[in-house]
């Protein structure tokens, strides 16, 4: 049986995962959701048919798998809460930011330990997840455990010591990505499109970039595709090249990183 700690968007969204799955590792496990409000557990029972509770020991207890789905300021109560319950037998899965392998192996009998970060657009089934396996792990759960992830989009396998830089890139990368459709949109809006054409304009541009991109195109052989010797694009190229556009998104990321790394510090 697969436990959910926290029934929030990220839970909601691997577990229709899991739920959307037909056969394979996936295709015979139950699921079981604790989270504190009622609202969100009738939701959750409503929606996908799955059994729920206020209690999160009872989680623990039952499940063979149990995915820690809290925020990072929740994390020590929740592992004060189930610790006397998960033995070697569990695999726990973390997917806070911040928290760490020898954190959770200071706090749980058990070696079975994965940190995943998981992102946003898991939500529509295009997420990208890295796992990091405490290497005293070894076991099937470990494939069950790929593939619940994968069941919302592609999964990494990284060493642990990247996890702040992937929190960095994957993890906060959508809000980033989201602020730069903003940025086009109001744009578009202030050389006088309405709202809403501007905003489709700048969402269909950014899908269909995206698109191509994965079809294994590198970014630089789309930029110079699109980019005319004294054209648009390379006006426009050259402002955001004046203002040190990629020393900016660096600093960015490095801004980030170091919020990750301060959520996990004790971790």
């Amino acid at each position: 049986m697969i436990g959910f700690i926290g029934g929030g968007n990220m839970a909601e969204a691997l577990i229709k995962g899991i739920k959307d799955q037909s056969g394979g590792a996936l295709g015979s496990m139950d699921i079981f959701v604790s989270d504190p409000s009622s609202d969100r557990r009738l939701l959750l029972e409503k929606n996908y048919g799955v059994r729920t509770t206020a209690s999160n020991t009872e989680v623990a207890a039952a499940c063979d798998i149990i995915i820690l789905a809290v925020k990072p300021q929740n994390m020590d109560a929740v592992l004060g809460e189930i610790a006397g319950l998960v033995d070697g037998s569990k695999t726990v899965v973390s997917i806070a930011a911040g928290i760490t392998l020898s954190f959770l192996a200071s706090k749980l009998k058990t070696d079975r330990l994965i940190r995943v970060m998981p992102n946003t657009p898991a939500l529509v089934q295009e997420g990208m997840s890295v796992l990091s396996v405490c290497d005293c792990f070894a076991g099937k759960e470990m494939d069950t455990v790929r593939s619940i992830f994968m069941s919302v989009g592609t999964v990494l396998t990284l060493p642990e010591k990247y996890m702040d830089s992937v929190t960095a890139l994957s993890g906060s990368g959508p809000g980033f990505m989201a602020f730069f459709v903003e940025a086009l949109t109001e744009g578009g809006e202030k050389m006088g499109l309405s709202g809403s054409d501007a905003s489709e304009l700048a969402v269909q541009t950014f899908i269909g970039t995206a698109k191509l991109l994965s079809t294994g195109m590198s970014p630089e052989k789309l930029r110079r595709m699109v980019t005319s010797p004294g054209g648009t694009t390379e006006a426009g190229l050259k402002t955001f090249s004046e203002r040190d556009f990629f020393g900016v998104v660096e600093d960015a990321l490095r801004s980030a990183r170091a919020r990750a790394e301060e959520l996990g510090r004790g971790r």
